[in-house]
């Protein structure tokens, strides 16, 4: 039975970590990864940054020793779309993608590490990849198991617990009342966060249904 796992890992055990140190402010969001040599794997990756930051992170970029053929795809006025590849220590990417027959289904980096939604083709796969960076040194965090078949709603469609929370908080306080009931601020201040932190929250949160409800459920999983 198909298994989706929610990890953590810092970016001094997985990518970028000479990038966001050097560029602290900066966040990635990967769009897909494919695996291209046994060694490399070449993720497609949106970059949100100030303007005047992107001179700075493709600097960091190319003399990132986890990246290799740096290329700029996109140019947008605060997001950029690079295509690279990964060597080095991404080999838990690499182990995913190869050895389990996974697939990484999204991934954000930022200061503070990453986190990566990875479904595997089962138990085991998650199983041998845990044991794999135990093996390996690797600090990976698992936050959350869920079966695809088995699930509750909130795992079905790919929400972390504040995700889900903060959904239904926004719901339930009329944030999606036409008019609305409540405004961002609001919401924000009654869920002790950032109007920041709630835009970002809610966005991966459509992210992860839209890619559960519509991508995963007739793609991924054929």
């Amino acid at each position: 039975m198909s298994t989706i796992a929610i990890v953590g890992i810092p970016a001094s055990g997985f990518a970028l970590q000479t990038t966001l140190e050097r560029v602290p402010e900066v966040e990635f969001e990967v769009e897909r990864v494919v695996a291209t040599e046994p060694e490399r794997v070449m993720p497609y990756i949106w970059a949100s940054a100030e303007p005047d930051q992107f001179e700075a992170l493709q600097a960091a970029l190319e003399d990132d020793p986890t990246t290799d053929n740096v290329e700029l795809l996109v140019d947008l006025e605060e997001e950029r779309l690079y295509r690279m590849s990964w060597v080095g220590r991404t080999k838990f990417a690499i182990h995913i993608l190869v050895e389990e027959s996974g697939t990484i289904i999204d991934a954000n980096g930022k200061d503070d590490g990453w986190q990566l939604r990875i479904l595997f083709p089962d138990r085991d796969s998650l199983s041998a990849t845990y044991e794999f960076c135990e093996e390996n040194d690797i600090p990976l965090e698992i936050e959350q198991i869920y079966q695809i078949d088995e699930s509750p709603r909130r795992g079905q469609y790919g929400l972390t617990e504040e995700q889900y929370e903060t959904l239904m908080a926004a719901l339930e306080a009329g944030y999606y009342d036409i008019p609305r009931e409540i405004s961002g601020e609001e919401l924000s201040d009654s869920l002790g966060i950032s109007h920041q932190a709630l835009s970002e929250r809610l966005r991966r949160a459509y992210k992860n249904l839209i890619s559960n409800a519509l991508v995963v459920g007739e793609n991924e999983l054929r």
